[in-house]
Protein backbone atom coordinates (compact mmCIF):
# COMPACT_ATOMS: atom_id res chain seq x y z
CA UNK A 1 0.00 0.00 0.00
CA UNK A 2 1.18 3.44 -1.13
CA UNK A 3 1.69 6.04 1.90
CA UNK A 4 2.58 9.43 1.58
CA UNK A 5 4.38 12.17 3.55
CA UNK A 6 3.23 16.21 3.10
CA UNK A 7 5.30 18.67 4.58
CA UNK A 8 3.65 21.93 5.76
CA UNK A 9 5.65 24.29 2.63
CA UNK A 10 3.07 22.19 0.35
CA UNK A 11 6.15 19.39 -0.86
CA UNK A 12 5.35 15.66 -1.22
CA UNK A 13 7.18 12.02 -0.68
CA UNK A 14 5.60 8.86 -2.01
CA UNK A 15 6.76 5.37 -0.73
CA UNK A 16 5.22 2.40 1.00
CA UNK A 17 3.06 2.21 3.88
CA UNK A 18 4.70 0.10 7.00
CA UNK A 19 3.17 -0.07 10.42
CA UNK A 20 -0.32 1.29 10.87
CA UNK A 21 -2.04 3.11 8.54
CA UNK A 22 -3.38 5.90 10.52
CA UNK A 23 -2.86 9.29 9.87
CA UNK A 24 -0.47 11.60 11.57
CA UNK A 25 0.27 15.41 11.45
CA UNK A 26 3.88 15.45 13.46
CA UNK A 27 6.94 17.82 13.83
CA UNK A 28 9.67 15.79 11.27
CA UNK A 29 12.95 15.07 12.35
CA UNK A 30 16.42 13.38 11.14
CA UNK A 31 18.87 10.96 12.82
CA UNK A 32 22.32 10.23 11.35
CA UNK A 33 22.69 7.20 13.39
CA UNK A 34 24.00 4.16 11.05
CA UNK A 35 22.77 1.95 14.10
CA UNK A 36 20.90 1.43 16.85
CA UNK A 37 17.35 2.32 15.41
CA UNK A 38 15.22 0.33 18.41
CA UNK A 39 17.20 2.44 20.66
CA UNK A 40 16.08 5.62 18.71
CA UNK A 41 12.80 4.72 18.79
CA UNK A 42 12.14 4.03 22.10
CA UNK A 43 13.52 7.20 23.22
CA UNK A 44 11.30 9.65 25.08
CA UNK A 45 13.26 12.21 23.52
CA UNK A 46 11.01 11.75 20.30
CA UNK A 47 7.26 12.13 21.70
CA UNK A 48 5.54 14.76 19.28
CA UNK A 49 8.06 13.87 16.55
CA UNK A 50 8.26 11.64 13.69
CA UNK A 51 11.57 10.70 12.82
CA UNK A 52 13.85 10.08 9.30
CA UNK A 53 16.75 7.98 9.62
CA UNK A 54 19.28 8.61 7.53
CA UNK A 55 21.09 5.51 7.04
CA UNK A 56 19.92 4.33 3.39
CA UNK A 57 19.09 0.68 5.47
CA UNK A 58 17.03 -0.14 8.86
CA UNK A 59 15.84 -3.12 10.27
CA UNK A 60 18.74 -5.86 9.15
CA UNK A 61 19.49 -6.71 12.06
CA UNK A 62 15.58 -7.19 13.50
CA UNK A 63 14.52 -6.43 17.37
CA UNK A 64 16.38 -7.17 20.00
CA UNK A 65 14.48 -6.03 23.58
CA UNK A 66 17.03 -5.75 25.49
CA UNK A 67 18.27 -3.03 23.31
CA UNK A 68 15.01 -0.74 24.07
CA UNK A 69 15.42 2.14 26.14
CA UNK A 70 11.82 2.62 27.56
CA UNK A 71 8.92 0.09 27.59
CA UNK A 72 7.43 1.27 23.94
CA UNK A 73 8.46 3.22 21.45
CA UNK A 74 7.94 6.92 20.97
CA UNK A 75 7.58 8.66 17.87
CA UNK A 76 4.71 9.83 16.10
CA UNK A 77 6.22 7.86 12.70
CA UNK A 78 8.92 6.87 11.16
CA UNK A 79 10.36 7.19 7.96
CA UNK A 80 13.40 5.53 5.92
CA UNK A 81 14.59 4.75 2.65
CA UNK A 82 14.91 1.19 2.81
CA UNK A 83 13.49 -0.97 5.12
CA UNK A 84 15.44 -4.97 5.16
CA UNK A 85 13.04 -7.51 4.32
CA UNK A 86 14.62 -9.77 6.13
CA UNK A 87 16.54 -10.05 9.75
CA UNK A 88 20.10 -11.26 10.56
CA UNK A 89 21.42 -11.76 13.77
CA UNK A 90 21.42 -13.95 16.43
CA UNK A 91 19.75 -12.05 19.09
CA UNK A 92 16.95 -10.94 16.74
CA UNK A 93 13.37 -11.44 18.47
CA UNK A 94 10.91 -10.04 16.15
CA UNK A 95 10.75 -7.58 12.74
CA UNK A 96 10.81 -3.42 12.97
CA UNK A 97 7.74 -4.13 10.79
CA UNK A 98 5.72 -5.98 13.49
CA UNK A 99 7.54 -3.88 15.78
CA UNK A 100 5.71 -0.32 14.31
CA UNK A 101 2.37 -1.94 13.77
CA UNK A 102 2.19 -3.19 17.14
CA UNK A 103 2.13 -0.21 18.35
CA UNK A 104 0.21 1.41 15.86
CA UNK A 105 3.36 4.02 14.26
CA UNK A 106 2.74 4.69 11.26
CA UNK A 107 5.34 5.06 8.80
CA UNK A 108 6.96 5.19 5.02
CA UNK A 109 9.60 3.13 3.11
CA UNK A 110 11.06 3.80 0.11
CA UNK A 111 10.92 7.61 0.62
CA UNK A 112 14.16 9.63 -0.70
CA UNK A 113 15.61 10.49 3.02
CA UNK A 114 18.49 12.44 1.39
CA UNK A 115 16.36 14.68 -0.87
CA UNK A 116 14.21 14.95 2.65
CA UNK A 117 17.31 15.88 4.68
CA UNK A 118 18.31 18.33 2.53
CA UNK A 119 14.98 19.73 2.98
CA UNK A 120 14.59 19.85 6.21
CA UNK A 121 18.41 21.22 6.70
CA UNK A 122 17.69 23.90 4.07
CA UNK A 123 14.24 24.94 5.63
CA UNK A 124 14.53 23.87 9.14
CA UNK A 125 12.38 21.49 10.95
CA UNK A 126 9.13 21.55 9.50
CA UNK A 127 5.52 19.69 10.68
CA UNK A 128 4.15 17.27 7.97
CA UNK A 129 1.04 14.85 7.52
CA UNK A 130 1.95 10.67 6.90
CA UNK A 131 -1.21 9.12 5.56
CA UNK A 132 -1.87 6.09 3.23
CA UNK A 133 -3.12 6.15 -0.40
CA UNK A 134 -6.80 6.36 0.35
CA UNK A 135 -6.67 9.36 2.63
CA UNK A 136 -4.52 10.89 0.16
CA UNK A 137 -6.64 10.49 -2.81
CA UNK A 138 -9.66 11.59 -0.47
CA UNK A 139 -7.74 14.94 0.24
CA UNK A 140 -6.17 14.96 -3.57
CA UNK A 141 -7.50 18.18 -5.38
CA UNK A 142 -7.65 20.29 -2.14
CA UNK A 143 -4.25 19.65 -0.90
CA UNK A 144 -3.50 23.18 -0.17
CA UNK A 145 -6.23 23.51 2.22
CA UNK A 146 -4.69 20.82 4.61
CA UNK A 147 -1.44 22.74 5.19
CA UNK A 148 -2.72 25.18 7.81
CA UNK A 149 -3.88 22.29 9.54
CA UNK A 150 0.13 21.08 9.18
CA UNK A 151 1.65 23.75 10.16
CA UNK A 152 -0.75 24.69 13.22
CA UNK A 153 0.15 21.26 15.20
CA UNK A 154 2.63 21.87 18.38
CA UNK A 155 4.27 19.39 20.17
CA UNK A 156 3.10 20.48 23.42
CA UNK A 157 3.94 19.91 26.82
CA UNK A 158 4.73 15.87 26.06
CA UNK A 159 7.03 15.98 29.48
CA UNK A 160 4.34 14.48 30.98
CA UNK A 161 2.86 11.97 28.92
CA UNK A 162 6.34 10.00 29.03
CA UNK A 163 7.78 10.59 32.84
CA UNK A 164 7.33 7.54 35.11
CA UNK A 165 3.96 7.91 37.27
CA UNK A 166 5.39 6.88 40.32
CA UNK A 167 8.61 6.61 42.64
CA UNK A 168 10.73 3.60 41.53
CA UNK A 169 13.87 2.56 43.52
CA UNK A 170 16.62 0.45 41.66
CA UNK A 171 19.10 -1.00 44.48
CA UNK A 172 22.72 -0.67 45.21
CA UNK A 173 25.41 -0.25 47.66
CA UNK A 174 27.11 2.96 47.05
CA UNK A 175 26.04 6.86 46.78
CA UNK A 176 22.09 7.27 46.73
CA UNK A 177 21.22 9.20 43.79
CA UNK A 178 17.75 10.87 42.70
CA UNK A 179 17.10 10.86 39.44
CA UNK A 180 14.34 12.95 38.15
CA UNK A 181 12.64 11.57 35.36
CA UNK A 182 11.88 13.77 32.24
CA UNK A 183 11.80 10.73 29.91
CA UNK A 184 14.92 9.06 30.85
CA UNK A 185 16.48 6.87 28.90
CA UNK A 186 16.81 3.11 30.63
CA UNK A 187 21.08 3.44 30.08
CA UNK A 188 21.10 6.86 32.22
CA UNK A 189 19.85 4.65 35.52
CA UNK A 190 21.98 1.63 34.36
CA UNK A 191 25.25 3.41 34.02
CA UNK A 192 24.76 4.59 37.38
CA UNK A 193 23.95 1.00 38.85
CA UNK A 194 27.01 -0.05 36.84
CA UNK A 195 28.58 1.92 39.29
CA UNK A 196 27.06 0.61 42.17
CA UNK A 197 25.01 3.98 43.03
CA UNK A 198 21.08 3.09 44.03
CA UNK A 199 18.62 5.02 42.16
CA UNK A 200 15.64 6.70 43.08
CA UNK A 201 13.61 7.75 40.06
CA UNK A 202 11.30 10.36 40.36
CA UNK A 203 8.29 11.77 38.21
CA UNK A 204 8.92 14.78 36.29
CA UNK A 205 6.86 17.48 38.99
CA UNK A 206 8.04 15.92 42.29
CA UNK A 207 8.56 18.57 44.65
CA UNK A 208 12.00 19.53 45.08
CA UNK A 209 11.16 19.50 48.95
CA UNK A 210 10.65 15.64 48.85
CA UNK A 211 13.50 14.79 47.07
CA UNK A 212 15.98 16.76 49.30
CA UNK A 213 14.46 15.47 52.45
CA UNK A 214 15.35 12.08 51.49
CA UNK A 215 19.08 13.42 51.65
CA UNK A 216 20.69 12.16 48.38
CA UNK A 217 24.04 11.75 47.72
CA UNK A 218 23.46 13.19 44.22
CA UNK A 219 20.51 14.09 42.01
CA UNK A 220 20.24 13.10 38.19
CA UNK A 221 18.15 15.65 35.54
CA UNK A 222 17.48 13.28 32.48
CA UNK A 223 16.52 13.91 29.02
CA UNK A 224 13.51 14.45 27.83
CA UNK A 225 11.12 15.73 24.70
CA UNK A 226 9.67 19.43 24.06
CA UNK A 227 10.73 23.04 24.29
CA UNK A 228 12.46 23.63 28.07
CA UNK A 229 10.39 26.41 28.26
CA UNK A 230 7.12 25.11 28.50
CA UNK A 231 8.61 22.93 31.87
CA UNK A 232 7.16 26.33 33.71
CA UNK A 233 6.62 24.59 37.44
CA UNK A 234 9.38 21.82 36.94
CA UNK A 235 11.94 24.72 35.97
CA UNK A 236 10.67 26.24 39.53
CA UNK A 237 11.26 23.22 41.37
CA UNK A 238 14.66 22.69 39.35
CA UNK A 239 15.75 26.20 41.11
CA UNK A 240 14.74 24.48 44.54
CA UNK A 241 17.49 21.71 43.69
CA UNK A 242 19.98 24.34 42.65
CA UNK A 243 19.69 26.66 45.75
CA UNK A 244 20.89 23.18 47.63
CA UNK A 245 24.40 21.93 48.57
CA UNK A 246 23.60 18.83 46.33
CA UNK A 247 25.79 17.53 43.90
CA UNK A 248 23.78 17.80 40.65
CA UNK A 249 24.10 16.41 37.18
CA UNK A 250 21.99 17.02 33.99
CA UNK A 251 21.83 15.69 30.54
CA UNK A 252 19.97 17.37 27.56
CA UNK A 253 16.53 19.05 28.85
CA UNK A 254 17.84 18.65 32.71
CA UNK A 255 21.05 20.58 31.09
CA UNK A 256 18.20 23.00 29.57
CA UNK A 257 16.13 23.15 32.44
CA UNK A 258 19.21 23.88 35.16
CA UNK A 259 20.11 26.62 33.20
CA UNK A 260 16.67 28.32 32.49
CA UNK A 261 16.41 27.92 36.58
CA UNK A 262 19.59 29.82 36.91
CA UNK A 263 18.88 32.59 34.80
CA UNK A 264 19.86 31.93 30.99
CA UNK A 265 17.71 31.48 28.28
CA UNK A 266 17.74 28.48 25.66
CA UNK A 267 16.51 28.70 21.58
CA UNK A 268 15.42 26.69 18.87
CA UNK A 269 18.01 25.05 16.57
CA UNK A 270 17.14 25.24 12.38
CA UNK A 271 16.46 21.57 12.56
CA UNK A 272 17.94 20.07 15.89
CA UNK A 273 21.26 17.54 16.18
CA UNK A 274 19.62 14.27 16.16
CA UNK A 275 22.50 10.94 15.84
CA UNK A 276 25.63 9.15 16.91
CA UNK A 277 28.07 10.81 15.68
CA UNK A 278 28.10 14.75 17.04
CA UNK A 279 31.83 16.19 17.87
CA UNK A 280 31.72 18.14 20.70
CA UNK A 281 34.83 20.12 22.29
CA UNK A 282 35.90 20.11 26.25
CA UNK A 283 36.56 23.56 26.61
CA UNK A 284 39.21 22.99 29.09
CA UNK A 285 41.29 20.58 27.47
CA UNK A 286 40.63 20.74 23.90
CA UNK A 287 39.73 17.46 23.35
CA UNK A 288 37.32 16.44 21.41
CA UNK A 289 34.69 13.83 21.85
CA UNK A 290 32.61 12.38 19.56
CA UNK A 291 28.71 12.11 20.82
CA UNK A 292 25.24 10.93 20.66
CA UNK A 293 22.62 13.60 20.71
CA UNK A 294 18.82 14.12 20.27
CA UNK A 295 17.55 17.67 20.86
CA UNK A 296 16.30 20.77 19.23
CA UNK A 297 17.05 23.46 21.56
CA UNK A 298 20.35 24.82 23.32
CA UNK A 299 21.32 27.21 25.94
CA UNK A 300 22.28 30.68 24.68
CA UNK A 301 25.78 31.47 26.01
CA UNK A 302 25.04 35.49 25.40
CA UNK A 303 22.11 34.91 28.06
CA UNK A 304 24.40 33.25 30.61
CA UNK A 305 25.74 35.26 33.86
CA UNK A 306 29.29 33.95 34.15
CA UNK A 307 29.32 34.76 37.61
CA UNK A 308 26.87 31.70 37.89
CA UNK A 309 28.12 29.50 35.03
CA UNK A 310 30.77 28.92 32.60
CA UNK A 311 30.67 26.93 29.20
CA UNK A 312 32.59 23.72 29.23
CA UNK A 313 31.78 22.11 26.32
CA UNK A 314 30.81 23.72 22.43
CA UNK A 315 29.24 21.65 19.24
CA UNK A 316 32.66 21.75 16.88
CA UNK A 317 29.97 21.89 13.90
CA UNK A 318 28.37 25.06 14.89
CA UNK A 319 29.74 26.56 18.00
CA UNK A 320 26.01 25.77 19.95
CA UNK A 321 26.86 25.22 24.05
CA UNK A 322 26.79 21.34 24.72
CA UNK A 323 27.82 21.85 28.36
CA UNK A 324 28.34 23.43 31.37
CA UNK A 325 30.08 24.26 34.61
CA UNK A 326 28.45 26.16 37.88
CA UNK A 327 30.30 28.47 39.44
CA UNK A 328 30.44 27.92 43.36
CA UNK A 329 28.06 24.73 42.66
CA UNK A 330 28.72 20.90 42.53
CA UNK A 331 26.90 21.39 39.42
CA UNK A 332 27.86 20.21 35.93
CA UNK A 333 25.43 19.77 32.57
CA UNK A 334 25.61 18.32 29.67
CA UNK A 335 23.88 19.01 26.31
CA UNK A 336 24.59 15.03 24.99
CA UNK A 337 23.99 11.83 25.98
CA UNK A 338 27.29 10.02 28.23
CA UNK A 339 24.86 6.98 28.27
CA UNK A 340 25.19 6.78 24.37
CA UNK A 341 22.80 4.04 23.78
CA UNK A 342 23.09 4.36 20.44
CA UNK A 343 26.01 6.13 19.81
CA UNK A 344 29.99 6.20 21.25
CA UNK A 345 31.19 5.45 24.66
CA UNK A 346 33.58 8.55 24.28
CA UNK A 347 31.75 10.69 27.40
CA UNK A 348 30.72 7.64 29.68
CA UNK A 349 33.96 9.43 32.19
CA UNK A 350 30.96 11.63 33.11
CA UNK A 351 29.35 9.47 35.25
CA UNK A 352 32.25 8.86 36.80
CA UNK A 353 33.03 12.27 37.81
CA UNK A 354 29.72 12.64 39.09
CA UNK A 355 30.27 9.58 41.39
CA UNK A 356 33.39 12.03 42.60
CA UNK A 357 31.34 14.97 43.32
CA UNK A 358 29.21 12.44 45.56
CA UNK A 359 32.30 11.37 47.53
CA UNK A 360 33.83 8.72 45.26
CA UNK A 361 32.75 4.72 45.21
CA UNK A 362 31.89 3.19 48.05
Amino acid sequence: MKAFLILEDGHQFEGTSIGSDREVISEIVFNTSMTGYLEVLTDPSYAGQAVVMTYPLIGNYGICFHDMESQRPWPDGYIVRELSRTASNFRCEGSIQDFLEKHDIPGIAGVDTRALTKLLREKGTMNGMILTEQRYQEYCGHIEELLPKIKAYTVGNVVEQVTCKEKKVLEGTGPKVALLDFGAKDHIAQSLQARGCEVTIYPAHTLAEEILCTQPDGIMLSNGPGDPKSCVQIIREVRRLYESDVPIFAICLGHQLMALAAGADTHRLKYGHRGGNHPVKDLETGRVYITAQNHGYVVDTDSLDQSVAAAAFCNVNDGTNEGLRYIGKNIFTVQFHPEACPGPQDSGFLFDRFLEMMGGNN
